[in-house]
């Protein structure tokens, strides 16, 4: 009964022994596989198809009451000429309201207690197009009708083009890749044989900013259309592909 024993376990170290040697050499052979590791980037210019316009009204008067009346008075006309110009009213948006104290400098009453000239109040709003091509009459509409503040203006792509023109660039981005790839294969004398790990980086799909001063007495006054140059926006993409040889 012993001897049995004994035997059975030889034999099961025996088979241990032999699993251990297997993953061995599986995890040997994983470790030398022959890879190039190569990097590319990819570019695609495109035209900004949104843009967003920030323009704001201004209003000042010795009593806050009646600079916020005016101030809202003035708003809405610059919303109510915009609306009736075709613009949805869920591409206006109000991104800043402010009541700044202005202080007389020359009353005399010291640091400490210094006399309120006038109460400033801005209403600052947002326009998003969907045609870039109506932005210089946007902001002329709105100096008509009362906005005297400026902000920016801001040129972007929509997710529907910046999502094709990433695509473009992913593939412009594993074609220059390979380019690399199969340059150092040619120059070690090797074939490429196939691809392994892939990885995909954020890459840039960049905004155009501007700004711009807005004269509302200026607009007003003149008969020119404002011009408006959106220019190009270049969308990057980067990836790194690991490729097999013999």
């Amino acid at each position: 009964m012993m001897r049995r024993l004994n035997l059975l376990c030889v034999i099961l170290a025996v088979f241990l022994m032999a699993a251990v040697g297997s993953v061995a050499a599986a995890s040997t052979d994983s470790v030398t596989d022959k890879v190039i590791q190569a990097s590319g980037s990819g570019n695609v210019i495109g035209t900004p198809d949104r843009a967003q316009v920030t323009f704001s009204v201004q209003t000042e008067n010795a009593d806050v009451k009646t600079a916020q009346s005016e101030n809202a008075a003035q708003m809405t006309k610059v919303i109510d000429a915009l609306v009736a110009y075709g613009l949805p009213r869920d591409s206006l948006k109000t991104t800043g309201y402010t009541i700044n104290k202005i202080y007389d400098e020359s009353s005399g009453t010291g640091i400490l207690n210094p006399k309120i000239r006038t109460y400033q109040v801005t209403n600052t709003l947002t326009v998003t197009l969907h045609d870039v091509s109506k932005t210089g009459d946007v902001i002329d509409l709105a100096v008509a009708n009362g906005a005297n503040q400026a902000d920016s203006i801001q040129f972007m792509l929509s997710d529907a083009q910046s999502l094709a023109l990433r695509n473009e660039a992913l593939k412009k981005a594993v074609a220059n890749a390979r380019s690399d790839a199969d340059a150092v294969a040619g120059a070690m004398g090797v074939n490429i044989t196939g691809t392994g790990n892939v990885e995909i980086y954020q890459g840039y799909t960049p905004t155009v900013f501007s700004n711009y001063k807005l004269d509302a007495a200026a607009g007003a006054r003149s008969s020119e259309a404002t011009p408006i140059q959106s220019g190009d926006i270049t969308v990057t993409a980067q990836v790194s592909v690991t490729y097999t040889y013999n």
